[in-house]
């Protein structure tokens, strides 16, 4: 008698299911992973800021754009003094809900720490949104 015996076991197939199984759960916990990560992704707005020197004063344009309709207030540091609309520091108001093409007269010189107008001051302006986030418009140097 001739016996032939199945030399093909189990465990190939066994083999393939699980490796299967586990590019599928791998894919899986990437992906959790990486759309759990998108809902806390802000959007950024965008909008237009312009800053320069004249004299002892930094001029701040507001130049509006597609996100100006929910910009609620405007607030800016020079050299690291802040300034949010005091009228005491500015020539001209109304930071809240600035209208396009509107600019304020900063005087340096009325501002704490005082920036000295003679250097190359550091202006960082900064809005205030109706959805309660806040971005930075414009950094840069005068």
């Amino acid at each position: 008698m001739n016996f032939h015996e199945n030399e093909e076991a189990v465990s190939p197939v066994i083999g393939v299911i699980l490796m299967v199984a586990i590019t599928v759960i791998l894919a899986a916990v990437i992906a959790v992973f990486v759309f759990g990560m998108v809902g806390d992704v802000q959007s950024t707005k965008s909008i237009g800021v312009t800053a320069k020197q004249s004299g002892g004063s930094a001029i701040i344009t507001y130049m509006g754009g597609p996100d100006h309709a929910s910009v609620e207030s405007i607030a800016a540091t020079i050299d690291g003094s802040p300034w949010t609309g005091d009228t005491t520091n500015v020539t001209s108001t109304n930071t809240a809900e600035p209208d396009v093409g509107a600019s304020w007269t900063v005087k340096m010189s009325k501002l704490a720490g005082s920036p000295d107008p003679a250097d190359q001051n550091r202006v960082v302006v900064i809005a205030t949104f109706s959805d309660g986030t806040s971005q930075v418009l414009l950094d840069t140097t005068i």
